[in-house]
C-alpha cells in the first residue's frame, strides 16, 4: 500500500514526495504558521511557493521554526513573470534564497512560458542548477510546443512540468508526451477548485470507500503517478487531504473518473500567456 513517504524519482535521480502542499493565497504569517504545522504534522514534507505569490518571505520564518531540518523538507519556488531574462531570473532567484532563508532550492521553475525571454530564462535556470543552488529544475504549464522550442537551446531538460489538471482536464495528448520524455508531471489546481465537491460520480465513488470526493480525486491524481499540491489553510482539510493512502480506485473507477474531461480550465491557457508575454 502507498503512504506519505512515497515520492517520485526525476531525471536527475532527485526524489519528490508524491503529495504536497500548496502555498498560492497564503500571505499571512499565523494562518501560514497554523498551517504549515498541520501539514507537517500530517506528514507533508514537499512544499510549493512562487515568487509570484509574495509569501517567500513569510515562508522563510515560518520554516525557520518548524522543527524540521533543512534536508527533512522539499522547497519549490519559481520564477515570475516579470523577473523573466537571464541577468533578472538570477537576480530574482538570489532574492529568494535570501526570502527563504535557504542555501539551496530543491526545484527551480518557470512559471509560465513567455516567448520573448525564453531562452535566456531557462539558460539562467541552468547556470543554477550547474551551481548546485537547485536539487532540480523544470517548468510550469509548458505545452509539446514550448518543450520543443525548448529542445532546440537547452543542455539540461526539463525534470518536470507543473500543469493544471484534474478530471475536468487530463491533458491526455501532453501526459503522453511527459511520459515519453520522462519529464516528471505535477498537478497544480487537481481539486479543480472546489468543483470536484459538487460532482455525483465522485460522491458516488466516496460513499464507497467512506471518503470525500476530494480524498477521491486526490487519489486518482495519486494512482495516475502524478505528484499533487492541493492547497489548503485549514488543519482538518489539511489532514483529510493526506489520509488517501488506506484505499485503491479500481481500473474501471479510474477510468469513468478520466471521462470527466471536457477540457475545463480554472487558470489561464499556456499559450495565450505565452503569446501576451503574461497575463
Amino acid at each position: 500500500m502507498s503512504s506519505m513517504k512515497d515520492s517520485v524519482k526525476l531525471s536527475n535521480g532527485v526524489a519528490i514526495p508524491q503529495l504536497g502542499f500548496g502555498t498560492f493565497k497564503v500571505t499571512e504569517f499565523n494562518e501560514a504558521t497554523t498551517a504549515i504545522a498541520a501539514a507537517i504534522k500530517s506528514g507533508y514534507r514537499a512544499f510549493d511557493t512562487a515568487q509570484l505569490y509574495g509569501n517567500e518571505e513569510m515562508l522563510g520564518k515560518v520554516f525557520k521554526n518548524c522543527g524540521l531540518k533543512r534536508n527533512e523538507y522539499f522547497i519549490t519556488t519559481k520564477i515570475a513573470n516579470d523577473n523573466q531574462g537571464y541577468d533578472s531570473t538570477l537576480k530574482a532567484f538570489d532574492k529568494s534564497l535570501t526570502d527563504l532563508q535557504m542555501d539551496y532550492v530543491d526545484l527551480f521553475l518557470v512559471h509560465w512560458p513567455l516567448k520573448e525571454p525564453f531562452l535566456d530564462t531557462w539558460r539562467a535556470i541552468e547556470t543554477i542548477y550547474e551551481q548546485k543552488r537547485a536539487r532540480a529544475i523544470g517548468v510550469c504549464n509548458f505545452h509539446i510546443s514550448h518543450f520543443e522550442r525548448l529542445a532546440t537551446k537547452a543542455n539540461v531538460k526539463p525534470m518536470i512540468n507543473q500543469i493544471e489538471i484534474h478530471p475536468y482536464l487530463t491533458q491526455d495528448e501532453l501526459v503522453a508526451y511527459l511520459r515519453k520524455e520522462q519529464i516528471a508531471i505535477e498537478a497544480w489546481s487537481p481539486l479543480a477548485r472546489g468543483r470536484v465537491n459538487d460532482e455525483k460520480l465522485l460522491q458516488e465513488i466516496a460513499v464507497k470507500y467512506n471518503k470525500s470526493a476530494s480524498q477521491i480525486t486526490l487519489r486518482w491524481h495519486v494512482q495516475n503517478g502524478y505528484i499533487v499540491i492541493p492547497k489548503s489553510v485549514t488543519p482538518s482539510r489539511i489532514a483529510e487531504n493526506s489520509q488517501i493512502f488506506d484505499f485503491e480506485l479500481t481500473a474501471d473507477e479510474m477510468k469513468k473518473i478520466a471521462s470527466l474531461n471536457e477540457g475545463f480550465r480554472t487558470g489561464p491557457n499556456p499559450d495565450a500567456v505565452y503569446e501576451k508575454g503574461g497575463f
